[in-house]
């Protein structure tokens, strides 16, 4: 319906490597009953933007594991989970009822802790620059238009620095 109707899509946990296999035949249906007024469908994409290299970027991406325990565990009743459904058509059921189980059950850190590094590998834009490159190319594959990001400087970076950065990538 959001290809059919709306102005723009603020996906969560935006795997752009997986969109069509998820969204792709529900987007194709929206888009052949949209209204050409509209103009384009507009997609944010992007996510947590922190550009280095080493541990470091990898304890950034980790600030994201308790949202998505949340979203992933927590939102909407067993069964009833919308992006629990969606870790789990991006191919990570075994991961998803796990998280789900655990958190449900109170055990928040251990459900956070189960998040697979792969999802915030490939939900977020942190990470060397040429990597974050290759992310913003990814999403723009995707039919991403609109990059969405949280920037998290560090060192002697600034936010608007860094979003500075992701606009010399774009350019």
């Amino acid at each position: 319906m959001t290809a059919e109707v709306a102005d723009g899509w603020l996906p969560m946990m935006f795997i752009p490597e997986k969109a069509k296999e998820v969204w792709g035949g529900s987007l194709t249906d929206g888009y052949a009953k949209r209204d050409p007024a509209l103009g384009p469908l507009m997609i944010a994409g992007g996510g947590l933007l922190a550009i280095g290299e080493g541990e470091d970027i990898v304890k950034l991406r980790d600030l994201a594991r308790p949202m998505l325990a949340l979203y992933i565990g927590g939102m909407g009743a067993r069964g009833r989970n919308f992006y629990n459904d969606l870790v789990c058509r991006y191919g990570y059921e075994k991961e998803a009822a796990e998280i789900q189980d655990l958190y449900l059950a109170g055990e928040k850190q251990e459900a956070a802790a189960r998040i697979p590094a792969e999802i915030l590998d490939l939900t977020s834009l942190a990470g060397p620059v040429g990597w974050v490159a290759e992310r913003v190319a990814a999403l723009g594959e995707a039919g991403v238009t609109h990059l969405q990001v949280t920037a998290i400087p560090t060192g002697d970076q600034t936010a608007a620095g860094l979003i500075g950065q992701l606009k010399d990538l774009i350019s």
